[in-house]
């Protein structure tokens, strides 16, 4: 597996006037911006902007892309971002498969891979299972360009700082495990970023576009929930926040496979097997509605292969359990739709690599 040297630099990248000059290159898209607006835009000087601009075009990150008339004196030349120029890796593990996607600069996803997994199997099985796919999707860069990561999503509770799992529910052999550093030696040093799959879509999220303080909820095989509060990614001191399906809203409920009874997640799954698909809803509208009490949020949004498979069924559920709230407390209605999209999960976790280059939350 091909290491970062040779192409784009992580370190470089990140500092900090050239990730406010890389962010204004994405956002200008193919008509480009030019030096002067460049320098106008993040206060930097002229010949700030024309070193920063000069090694982003000697690195191939920054190309012209024509001129344009200026007000007095010649044209100016107009730089854009090539957002071939850099790719990063996006996996997505779930309990019982995998999904990734290899993205560019700008996040368009260039090639996707899907295969089953068992998260069960143990760690040498899934960690060389992952190997291979983003070998697969590496050898799909254009003139052998390195990856600038790869981003990894799964289930939690997890530690992001350091790459390492917590206990997965129903997975406990995964304790304490440091995916990151085990995954990046497996690849050959090539930059590893572990989080939440619930964070993944939520930067996602916030990443194209999705304004304001919102919650999403992810209900699959498990149930969890990504919370962005004023445009950032919020994971708490400990990097816990977002632990959604385990708060107990059933006193001396069913067993839950935490360890704890009457869980969101516990109460939500059974009425899933059971084909009580608007009971399904109604409990993860309770839950939605603790959190919209507790953190005063601007929308819930809801998604997840379950979800997905009766979209109408959970929006009206969980809309009617806050519609009710919003009469008991004379607040306004917050509003609940679906996201959808089978490689959400992996899109966002690519961003996990690519956001920070951009100066945005990763």
């Amino acid at each position: 597996m091909r290491g970062p040297g040779g192409g784009a630099n992580l370190l470089a990248l990140r500092s900090h006037n050239t990730t406010l000059v890389l962010d204004l290159l994405r956002t200008a898209g193919a008509e480009g911006i030019s030096r002067l607006e460049l320098a106008e835009r993040t206060g930097l000087t002229p010949q700030a902007v024309s070193k920063i601009t000069a090694r982003l075009r000697e690195e191939g990150l920054a190309a012209e892309a024509g001129r344009r008339a200026s007000t007095g004196g010649k044209p100016r030349t107009v730089l854009r971002l090539v957002p071939e120029a850099g790719h990063a890796v996006g996996v997505h593990l779930d309990r019982d498969e995998l999904r990734a996607v290899l993205a560019d600069l700008d996040g368009t996803v260039v090639a996707r891979r899907h295969a089953p997994l068992d998260l069960g199997a143990g760690a040498e099985a899934v960690l060389a299972r992952v190997a291979s796919v983003v070998e697969d999707l590496a050898a799909a860069v254009v003139d052998a360009r390195p990856l600038l990561g790869v981003g990894v999503a799964l289930p939690g509770p997890l530690d992001h700082r350091r790459g390492v799992l917590h206990r997965v529910t129903g997975f406990p052999e995964w304790d304490g495990f440091p995916l990151r550093d085990a995954l990046a030696e497996r690849l050959g040093s090539v930059p590893v970023v572990v989080d939440k799959d619930t964070n993944a879509v939520a930067l996602g999220l916030a990443v194209g576009g999705e304004g304001g303080s919102f919650a999403y909820l992810h209900l699959g095989t498990g149930l969890g929930a990504g919370l962005v509060i004023g445009g950032s990614v919020h994971r708490g001191p400990r990097t816990g926040a977002g632990e959604f399906g385990h708060q107990v809203v059933q006193l001396d409920g069913p067993p839950c496979g935490c360890g704890d009874r009457g869980c969101v997640e516990a109460l939500c799954l059974a009425a899933v097997a059971r084909g009580e698909l608007a009971e399904a809803a109604r409990v993860l509208g309770t839950g939605a509605a603790n959190l919209v009490g507790l953190l005063d949020i601007d929308r819930v949004l809801v998604g997840g292969r379950t979800v997905e498979g009766a979209p109408g069924v959970f929006v009206r559920g969980v809309r009617e359990v806050l519609e009710a709230r919003a009469r008991r407390t004379g607040e306004g209605s917050v509003g609940v739709r679906v996201v959808s999209g089978e490689g959400r999960v992996a899109e966002g976790a690519a961003q996990l690599v690519l956001a920070p280059v951009f100066g945005q939350d990763g």
